[in-house]
């Protein structure tokens, strides 16, 4: 049985700035801002971005539909996002009033602690064409995964199980057999201002596993 003081309540999460978008994507944003390059945070920005049309298809009917989308965007940043915005971005002092309301998906989620944000995130992925692109939305929808299953699961987790779980999700369509790319159980739990996991001394054990798994695996394909 989980220990209830590894158990996180929603009001010692930090407050999301738009709750109605929920906190799978208010921590697309956060982890956008932490991007080291701004390369980096313009392909994860455009990605959020169609994410969070897709979760809102109503607002495609409002103007300004895109503007709003990236008003919302940087609102939910705190202004922190550094990216090539298409359109101008908003100031902060003009914007104290509060944002038009976004109405809750009501679909049902596959898999409960990925959200409804990861499944329409592999939805576009699925829908573009094979090259570097895709290859990075994939590898970072998997990262998100594993952040989101240990901000639920204070525990070890064997990077093949989220690779699983993309592939169920896409219904086979995203196959990731290279885990290398994946981060540390402690470095994620570190990162989230988690307990670090038991099981997984060192963060870096789950990897080497994983990656003499992945050598063997190319062995026999």
């Amino acid at each position: 049985m989980q220990n209830n003081s590894a158990l996180i309540y929603n009001t010692d999460r930090p407050k999301m700035q738009i709750p109605e978008y929920g906190r799978n994507v208010q921590k697309m944003v956060d982890y956008a801002v932490s991007l080291p390059t701004k390369e980096e945070r313009n392909k994860v920005a455009n990605a959020i971005i169609k994410v969070m049309g897709e979760l809102n298809p109503h607002l495609r009917d409002v103007e300004e539909y895109k503007p709003k989308l990236w008003t919302h965007l940087f609102i939910m940043s705190d202004f922190q996002l550094d990216v090539d915005s298409p359109y101008p971005i908003p100031e902060k002092e003009k914007l104290s009033g509060k944002p038009n309301k976004v109405d809750y998906p009501q679909s049902k989620i596959k898999i409960g602690h990925y959200g409804k944000t990861v499944e329409k995130m592999i939805d576009k992925a699925i829908e573009m064409p094979k090259g570097d692109e895709r290859d990075a939305l994939e590898k970072y929808i998997a990262v998100l995964m594993k952040r989101f299953y240990l901000s639920f699961n204070d525990t070890s987790v064997e990077d093949e199980v989220i690779i699983d779980h993309l592939a169920k999700l896409s219904d086979g369509k995203i196959q990731l057999f290279d885990t290398s790319f994946l981060p540390g159980t402690n470095d994620i739990l570190k990162a989230q201002g988690l307990k670090k996991s038991n099981n997984n001394k060192g963060g870096s054990r789950n990897n080497n596993k994983n990656k003499n798994r992945n050598k063997n695996r190319k062995r026999h394909q």
